[in-house]
């Protein structure tokens, strides 16, 4: 390839300009405009990055095309290195998820492992503890740490680390003296495994949505997130977009011009803020991620947001992780003592040096507000790596810790550097061991500040992928299956102006019709148990809800409706499970960020402002979701099933009675299905019965089910509690539906099932069906009880979340006394959740005694239903120990900032290690198949 020199630099050094560089900036030699670098371009487009670098070196070596292969990304990794991630993989037990990846619904499987407090004795053993303790919002989840009480030789080689034998256990609960200290000296050997390694071959072994479940889980627990996956194996470097779009982050936003301020919630994906970058030139004396926690961090709070050194959770080198690129985000709590930002700002650390990974830098410098380059010495060969970003529009900031005698060098280089990089001798700052920490940290966030003020760039991490695409970096979720989805979500989407105009004119079967069939049909049934019915009013119903069901099987699918069919209904799994991601993300970005407040504020003040409400009024705006077309087709399901029974249509002319199998698809991907419907406050029998007959029909063989259900007034965190403990994905936050009660569907490993006694477990939430005391009154208390004895009947065991000690819902109160009646009580558990950020002391027997007594109001409202207030000795008569918990506070700090605490995240371990155990102990009432589910169903 023909070369040419450039003029020389202003230190006299002349530079290599190569020509092919010229077209990638978009000009020829001849100041033509050439055509833009496309995604399908990359392996050109990288190979040139990987030039530039190699000409800076000064290596005598040509560019060729080859035959394709991604040069640059192969040429990031020497030829040793490739064999490093095989042996990492093979180390950790991933090598057979090389091809067929790890899934989501592998990593909630419940096996033997969850009932154990288990340490790793075996590398084969870590990633499936990191994914362990990540589900359940562990901070401990990146200290790779193992405990051997057998020689390296011997450690276990089982398959994916899940058999019981040679694996350690921990179980308090089975040995009072095995407490943390004893725990602590067996043999503790050096980490074999790094925790950015194991990290980066976990997800190089997973699919794309078990990806975005890690990451949303990191998030959660304040740990930096993967941005740019390395692979040294397969010549290239993910952007991981997909994978990031599930996190979703709330902040106190201050609009300009003083307009007020509000809680605002977006995707981090989509928010466009101040980026800035970390990196390390050569060597540096000084630690970036230590650096950045500290940035991050307020006085006397030490977050470790990005894993250094020091953490003492794995300190041995990297060994696949070296140019793996890491974001965090700052968000605003609006509490001046706590924020360090003024406003959302991003961060990004390279790890290893960048003139090894010149392109993971290049992509840095494109993207980010400024710059941060950490070294100790800059030499020519550095001056040169830094000359060639001459046309960079990005400041550039230098952290200095010089070598002993190298301060003129330094100097001499820096002065050569100013005028290229367009900086002075502000943008220069020195930190060694003599220079005041707190000071330090200030000037560095002024300057953050100051960058933020001006106009800089701001960019979106999706803005970030096309940066990225341009350089021949490969994107998540460019592929097809992926785009189909996301293009067939856009055709619904983009039609929707009006929300409350959409479900109106497109979901026609949902409101006036839904709930007129569903009140005829409620009245119809409190019929049956009257002990003499009027034989002329019982057919008045029937009439009438039939009228209604033919109305509405007259009606057709909408061209929505049919648009979000044809997504469910594809052959592909994995497209549909894309279809479903993004139009949960679409359906959420309709709504306009607003002053909002809590749930629960709402359900305190609605008597103040007015009479009792209307049964069928929503507490609070109910946004658009996938709950909704779902409904829709349930609706359609519902109203044909009608005329069948009817005998109004013959059975060979039904249209949609596929309906109930493309919805169990989704239950068995993963998704929650509405049981009890949140509009109508009533249960869609014939649509449930043939979801669960369609289910009993997929699962064969395997179909014994417990039943698990959560209750409790809506702002109780009983959403994030069963999350957290199984790794579901019920609608928490705004997202949260108003009412109504979803199920999702937990497998039980086969090894364990003949154990356990189920092969099933359904875990249904009653989301915000039941409300507190002073929103109960009249028909609404009597509807809650009745969906409240509904849920109840139909578990083996149930979890009842309270904020309050005596907040104990009337609606649940009154459905164990009917259920008492009845002779069916489930296993029940109290759990006192603490949603202030408040120490809660350990529980007294009297503070037990306050919650199980019934106070008068509750006793009263139990009773205007069941006229026998003795009913409540069973309640009375639990036993502490085992039915009462306190939960510690969610959040260890304050949000947005704040990370789960560890306290909450162990006791919720240690509920769920019970719940599994009664189970498996046979306390909860007899388990059943689903037929017996479906009998219950229509009996209670």
């Amino acid at each position: 390839m023909d070369m040419e020199k450039d003029d020389p630099d202003p230190g006299g050094l002349e530079l290599p300009r190569i020509e092919v560089e010229l077209l990638v900036k978009g000009h020829s030699d001849l100041g033509e405009v050439a055509p833009e670098v496309k995604p399908s371009d990359s392996q050109t487009s990288v190979a040139i990055a990987d030039l530039e670098w190699r000409e800076m070196e000064g290596d005598d070596c040509g560019f060729h095309y080859g035959d394709g292969t991604n040069e640059a990304q192969d040429n990031d990794f020497p030829t040793v290195e490739r064999s490093r991630l095989q042996e990492m993989l093979s180390l950790l037990g991933l090598e057979t998820y090389q091809v067929q990846k790890l899934t989501l619904q592998d990593s909630l499987q419940i096996s033997f492992d969850s009932m154990k407090n288990w340490a790793p004795q075996a590398p084969k053993d870590l990633p499936w503890h990191f994914l362990r303790k990540l589900q359940a919002l562990n901070a401990e989840a990146r200290n790779t740490t193992m405990v051997l009480d057998s020689p390296p030789e011997a450690w276990p080689t089982e398959k994916g680390g899940q058999t019981e034998e040679g694996m350690m256990y921990w179980d308090p609960a089975e040995d009072v003296a095995a407490d943390i200290y004893s725990f602590s000296e067996l043999p503790m050997p050096d980490t074999p495994v790094n925790p950015l390694d194991l990290l980066c071959a976990l997800l190089l072994s997973s699919d794309t949505f078990l990806q975005q479940e890690v990451l949303l889980k990191m998030s959660l627990c304040q740990f930096a997130l993967p941005l740019v996956l390395p692979d040294s194996e397969n010549h290239y470097h993910t952007f991981l977009l997909w994978a990031l779009r599930g996190v979703v982050r709330t902040w106190w936003f201050q609009p300009p011009r003083g307009l007020g301020s509000f809680l605002r919630e977006d995707s981090v994906v989509l928010s466009r803020v101040p980026t800035f970058a970390f990196v390390r030139m050569d060597v540096s004396s000084n630690s970036k991620s230590q650096l950045l926690n500290a940035v991050l961090s307020p006085a006397r709070r030490q977050w470790d947001c990005f894993w250094h050194r020091d953490l003492n959770l794995g300190t041995n080198p990297r060994e696949i992780a070296d140019g793996l690129v890491e974001i965090s985000w700052f968000f605003p709590s609006g509490k001046e003592d706590l924020d360090v930002f003024p406003e959302p700002m991003a961060f990004l650390n390279l790890r290893g040096d960048i003139g090894s990974h010149w392109l993971q830098f290049k992509l840095l410098t494109e993207v980010s507000s400024a710059v941060f380059i950490l070294t100790d010495n800059i030499s020519k060969k550095e001056y040169k790596l830094l000359y060639s970003m001459r046309e960079s529009t990005t400041k550039y900031y230098f952290i200095l810790s010089p070598y002993r005698g190298k301060r003129n060098t330094n100097l001499r280089f820096l002065n050569r550097l100013i005028p290229v990089l367009k900086i002075d001798h502000s943008h220069v700052l020195v930190k060694v061991s003599s220079t005041d920490g707190e000071g330090f940290l200030r000037r560095i966030r002024a300057i953050m500040c100051s960058v933020a003020r001006s106009p800089c760039r701001r960019m979106s991490v999706e803005d970030m992928a096309h940066a990225a695409r341009k350089l021949g970096l490969r994107v998540d979720e460019d592929f097809e299956e992926c785009q189909k989805a996301k293009d067939r979500m856009e055709k619904i989407v983009r039609k929707i102006k009006d929300v409350d105009a959409y479900k109106r004119d497109e979901l026609r079967l949902q409101g006036d019709p839904a709930r007129k069939a569903a009140q005829a049909e409620r009245e119809f049934c409190q019929l049956q148990w009257a002990s003499e019915p009027p034989e002329k009013h019982r057919a008045e119903l029937r009439r009438r809800a039939l009228e209604l069901r033919v109305q509405q099987n007259g009606q057709e699918p909408t061209s929505g409706v049919q648009e979000f069919i044809l997504g469910v209904s594809s052959p592909s799994p994995s497209e549909r499970q894309y279809f479903l991601r993004w139009m949960e993300w679409g359906l959420a970005r309709l709504g306009q960020p607003r002053p909002r407040q809590p749930p629960e504020t709402l359900l305190t003040l609605r008597p103040k402002l007015g009479g009792p409400s209307d049964l069928n009024e929503p507490l609070w705006p109910e946004p658009l979701g996938v709950e909704h077309f779902l409904r829709e087709m349930g609706q359609f399901y519902e109203a044909e099933s009608c005329l069948v029974e009817a005998g109004r249509l013959p059975a060979g002319q039904r249209r949609f009675a596929h309906f109930p199998g493309l919805a169990v698809d989704l239950l068995l991907g993963g998704l929650p299905l509405e049981l009890v419907d949140g509009a109508t406050l009533s249960i869609p029998v014939r649509w449930v019965t043939g979801l669960l007959k369609e289910l009993h029909v997929r699962l064969d063989r395997r179909s014994r089910l417990v039943v698990l259900s959560a209750l409790g007034v809506p702002g109780t965190g009983k959403s994030t509690l069963l999350n957290t403990m199984f790794g579901l994905k019920f609608a928490t936050g705004r997202s949260c539906s108003a009412r109504g009660a979803f199920m999702q569907l937990l497998p039980v490993a086969e090894g364990f099932s003949q154990d356990l006694g189920c092969d099933q477990i359904l875990v249904i939430d009653s989301g915000g069906l039941i409300s507190g005391a002073l929103a109960s009154a009249g028909d609404r208390f009597e509807l809650e009880a009745s969906l409240a004895t509904l849920l109840m009947g139909l578990s083996n065991v149930t979890v009842v979340s309270l904020a309050e000690t005596k907040d104990i819902p009337p609606a649940v109160l009154h459905a164990f006394l009917r259920l008492e009646k009845m002779g069916h009580m489930p296993n029940y558990q109290f759990v006192y959740q603490n949603l202030h950020d408040l120490p809660v002391p350990s529980p007294k027997p009297r503070d037990r005694r306050q919650l199980l007594d019934p106070p008068s109001d509750l006793s009263r409202a139990a009773t205007h239903l069941e006229k026998q207030g003795g009913g409540f000795r069973t309640l009375a008569g639990l036993t502490e120990r085992q039915h009462v918990w306190h939960i510690p506070a969610l959040w260890h700090g304050a949000p947005p900032m704040a990370a789960v605490s560890l306290g909450y995240s162990e006791a919720i371990f240690e509920l769920k290690r019970c719940l599994l155990e009664n189970i498996r102990n046979g306390l909860s009432n007899q388990n059943k198949n689903i037929q017996q589910l479906i009998d219950l169903v229509r009996r209670l």
